[in-house]
This record gives structure tokens, sequence and C-alpha cells, in this order.
């Protein structure tokens, strides 16, 4: 479905991440994978490599922050593969502290990763897909982007701000021939659901209609759709995958 195509996804390591790196490039697609440190990507390119040796896939620890560090990022991998189809802005950070417990600056800690990281990479991507007049965005949003959440106030807001980035620039970039829209995971399969137990699990599981957690997997494949040229006509759109849980 993306044979030929060039993609970077962010916080590209683990979880969500790795998994749409390896559907994107179980689909034919170049894959540049990001992390914050090169220890977990070296880790994240020899998972894959074990996988399949012939994988054009490379690493970067990027500080998205860092204006600078993103515009080498690109243009590593513009040197590297010729252009860039599809970018996904999937690194970011969650946070559940109430508001009381909130030390200075852990606010804006997750508003910097989650949203300024994701207009950095944005900008920069787009520079080069307009010259194409052709190109994909995809952000990772979150269920809590709809409906907030009972305590740790930062994340759903940046979230909620991700989909209005989503909105906007799919608008403004549509014009240059650039959709984009935005995935928002429910309860998704990680370390951290695991680290609840199974009485937790279980009693949370009930509260989703499917019955069950999601696995990264679904939301690989949400970002797949999207990225190809089934999802031509898309565009704008902040795809709830939940089980239903939002509805």
């Amino acid at each position: 479905m993306l044979k030929g195509k060039v993609a970077i996804v962010t916080g590209g390591t683990r979880g969500i991440g790795f998994s749409t790196v390896q559907t994107f490039l179980d689909n034919g697609a170049k894959v540049a994978l990001c992390g914050s440190r090169q220890e977990t990507v070296d880790k994240a390119l020899q998972k894959l490599k074990a996988v399949n040796p012939d994988y054009d896939a490379i690493g970067f620890a990027t500080d998205l922050l860092d204006t600078k560090d993103v515009k080498k990022l690109i243009g590593d991998v513009v040197a590297k593969w010729g252009t860039l189809d599809i970018l996904v802005n999937n690194a970011g950070i969650g946070n559940s502290t109430p508001l009381y417990d909130q030390v200075e600056g852990e606010f804006a800690k997750v508003i910097a990763l989650n949203v300024q990281a994701v207009y950095n990479c944005t900008k920069e991507a787009s520079e080069i897909m307009r010259q194409n007049h052709s190109g994909v965005i995809l952000n990772t949003s979150s269920m809590v982007s709809l409906y907030g959440q009972p305590a740790g106030c930062g994340y759903p807001t940046s979230k909620f701000a991700v989909n209005g980035l989503t909105k906007s620039l799919a608008r403004e970039l549509a014009k240059d021939g650039i959709r984009v829209n935005a995935v928002a995971p429910g309860v998704i399969a990680t370390d951290m659901v695991e680290a609840l137990g199974e009485e937790m699990k279980a009693r949370l599981a009930k509260t989703i209609p499917l019955g069950r957690f999601g696995e990264a997997q679904d939301i690989a494949n949400a970002f797949l759709f999207l990225a190809s040229d089934l999802a031509s006509y898309v565009t704008g759109e902040i795809l709830s995958v939940d089980g239903a849980t939002m509805t």
C-alpha cells in the first residue's frame, strides 16, 4: 500500500510508533524512525532487522524541540532517499498529575513535546512535500482530546491542540496537495496498562464496548490507511480507534 513511499515516524522506537514503522515497512515504504536516545533507536533497528534484514529503515536520535535538529533530520532523510512523502508525529508524553500536585514546568513540558514538537516537524516536512505537491502528515491524538480526563490537564489540553493543528493545517495545506489527519487511540495494551494488574485490567476492559483493549497494531493499521492512496480524499479527520469507548 505504500510501495516506494518515504516516511518519518517520530516516537518510533516502541509501542504504537514501532508498530507503525514495521507496518509501513511491510507495505513497501522506506522508513526513518526517530527516538529521544541513540540507544533506543539502535535497539529498535536491530529488532526490525531481526524480523527482516531487507527492511529499508534508518534511525535518528533527534531533539524535536530543537528546530536545527529537526531541519537536519528532514535534510538527512531527503539526502538519502530523495524525497519525503509521509510524516507521522507520534512522539509525546502523558501526564496524570492532579492540578494541585503539579510542579512548576510540568504543564509546559507536556505542551512542548506534544504540541511544539508536532509543529516543528510538520513545518519542516511540509516545505519538502509542497515542492512535490503531494504528502501526508499524520498526528497521534487521543480519546481524551474529545472529552478530557479527570487528572493531568496538560495531556488532554495538548491533544485538543493537536486536533486543532490537524484540522487547521488540513485546510491550509490542501492547496499544496498535502493531507493532514490524526488518529485518536483509546486504551491500548502497553507496558503501562500491563502494570495495572489483572483485576484492574479486567475492570477497565468492561468499560469498553468491544470488551478488550486495543493493540498497537490497531493504531498502526489506521495510520496505514490514512497514509495510503485509499484515503486520498480524507483530510482534516480525527479518526477514533477506541472500541467505541467514547461513542
